[in-house]
């Protein structure tokens, strides 16, 4: 008589496809482009590329590339490209090729001073720390406080060390009542278009909710809130500029309470520039027991208005393995990142140019070797344990001192074995060691629990582990992987006053932008693209 007393799940494994080089998705349609520093040949990243006479563009990615529809090519226009500290460069887009990748080069800025004034009583310049200040009192001065709308692009994703996955991309608009209203409560969203890429890998592991209850996919030493899974709520509270009166995030906080300044030391840099503007450049620090933190803050030097804030927590703990961050200097593991750039639009007024945050995570990756059933054999006084593949040793012999271990329960009592025995590659018999009557009592026992469709886990436990398979992996072993999250908008097209959405067409903020979510599209949808990245090509 053959009796399952105990089902578990069989896991199979996730196959990704490997890729090399590059390809260009959609030749013909759109003009590709990658941005590099004329000196060192590294990508600009987050550069703006603005349609010239149109008010329109986009930011470059990681790789410093970015895409263009390909009409603007036909129709002459020429493209502005501007990142803080290079000199701003224009292209017209009939020399770029429809065909190719690209590449342009920015030069990097030189700061031009003013004349010094001779005067018998020298104006001292402001510390770091008053700066700072003084940007934040100075919030509702420079930054908008009636109605404006941004259109842009919005795309949330991971990166491991074969490239992009789990890409979704949307075109979105979004009603902001202003900076003297709470954010959450008041700014309305609509979605253009949404797609989850599936020209890029897809992990369902990786893109899964957090679940810290678990522990399958979670950030070490930080803690998440899903707002119902709306990757784009996630993104905005971490706008730490225009949520200066809330919470946004550690060590930042509550701006208009001084924690920046509480929180931080700050030493001033050698000032930049932005679009010809002269900046004061101040770092950020923090440093504690099992935390480094580190960040820059670019801020006007004629109003304070806050231009762009590099902001990143590192765990002191552990050393970052991480192949993406190494190639940034980075010793520390990262836990997370954001940085928000501000430029100026309207009447002077600062608006959004983009944001990104960037966390990592970890996630636990279940046993591809594991035990798919025990089964009970009252004639041979055995238990059979039935795994999933074939096992690294050889059928027939008795594994005992392998490094096999097992530990077996009988209501709450410790069963000993006498041996154990492998029998067709993937089964393994173990053998009680008990005198007759106790043991055929247990056999019985279990044979009629399970017959009745009982719970025989409540009487027999058992664990196993210490066995390979064929193929090298571990029993009931989880596997761990790092990888890092992203989240960004860019936004295209800056609409100053414009009409409050009163329609019905709006996103609900607490859910998935892609899970049953209404799409509005205006008249000119086609004038907005998604700017999706280059990928590796297989």
């Amino acid at each position: 008589m053959r009796i399952t007393a105990i089902q578990l799940p069989y896991f199979l494994p996730l196959f990704l496809f490997l890729v090399s080089g590059f390809s260009l998705a959609q030749e013909g349609e759109f003009v590709s482009a990658t941005v590099i520093d004329q000196s060192t040949g590294e990508p600009v990243i987050f550069a703006s590329v603005l349609l010239k006479g149109k008010a329109r563009g986009v930011i470059t990615n990681l790789d410093g590339g970015f895409r263009l529809p390909a009409r603007y090519r036909e129709e002459g226009f020429t493209i502005q490209i501007s990142s803080m500290g290079y000199q701003k460069k224009e292209v017209p887009l009939l020399k770029l090729s429809l065909t190719s990748l690209n590449t342009i080069s920015l030069n990097p800025g030189v700061l031009e001073l003013t004349e010094a004034v001779v005067s018998a009583k020298k104006k001292r310049e402001p510390t770091a720390r008053q700066i700072i200040r003084r940007a934040i009192v100075n919030i509702l001065q420079n930054y908008p406080t009636s109605n404006f709308t941004t259109k842009g692009y919005y795309r949330d994703y991971q990166l491991d060390s074969l490239g992009y996955l789990n890409l979704n991309e949307a075109l979105l608009e979004v009603f902001d009542a202003g900076f003297d209203e709470i954010d959450s409560a008041t700014t309305k969203t609509r979605i253009y278009d949404y797609v989850q890429n599936k020209d890029f890998r897809r992990d369902t592991l990786a893109d899964d909710l957090y679940n810290y209850m678990n522990g399958r996919k979670t950030i070490d030493k930080a803690y998440l809130k899903a707002y119902g899974g709306n990757e784009f709520t996630i993104l905005r509270v971490h706008d730490a500029i225009r949520n200066y009166r809330l919470n946004s995030f550690d060590f930042i906080n509550n701006m208009t309470k001084g924690d920046i300044l509480k929180n931080h030391s700050f030493k001033k840099l050698e000032e930049t520039y932005f679009d010809e503007e002269n900046l004061y450049t101040i770092q950020i620090r923090r440093t504690e027991p099992g935390f480094k933190t580190r960040g820059t803050i670019y801020i006007a030097k004629k109003d304070y208005a806050i231009h762009k804030l590099q902001y990143a927590v590192y765990d002191r703990s552990k050393k970052n393995l991480d192949p993406f961050l190494q190639q940034q200097g980075i010793k520390g593991q990262l836990v997370f990142q954001v940085t928000t750039e501000y430029k100026r639009g309207v009447q002077d007024k600062m608006f959004l140019n983009y944001i990104s945050f960037h966390n990592t995570f970890r996630l636990a990756k279940p046993p591809k070797f594991v035990v798919r059933y025990l089964t009970v054999l009252p004639e041979r006084s055995a238990f059979v344990l039935h795994f999933n593949n074939r096992l690294a040793s050889r059928s027939g012999t008795d594994i005992s001192d392998s490094g096999f271990w097992y530990k077996f329960k009988y209501k709450d009592k410790e069963i000993k074995f006498q041996n154990t025995r492998i029998i067709l590659d993937s089964t393994v018999y173990l053998y009680p060691k008990m005198a007759a009557r106790p043991l055929n009592n247990m056999m019985r026992e279990l044979v009629t629990m399970n017959r009745k469709n009982m719970d025989v886990g409540r009487v027999l436990k058992f664990s196993v582990g210490g066995l390979l398979d064929i193929d090298g992996n571990a029993l009931n072993t989880w596997e761990y992987k790092d990888y890092n999250q992203f989240r960004e908008y860019f936004v295209q097209e800056l609409e100053n006053h414009p009409q409050k959405p009163v329609d019905s067409l709006l996103m609900d903020k607490y859910a998935p932008i892609f899970e049953k979510q209404p799409m509005y599209r205006p008249d000119n949808f086609d004038e907005y693209w998604m700017n999706t990245p280059l990928q590796k090509s297989q």
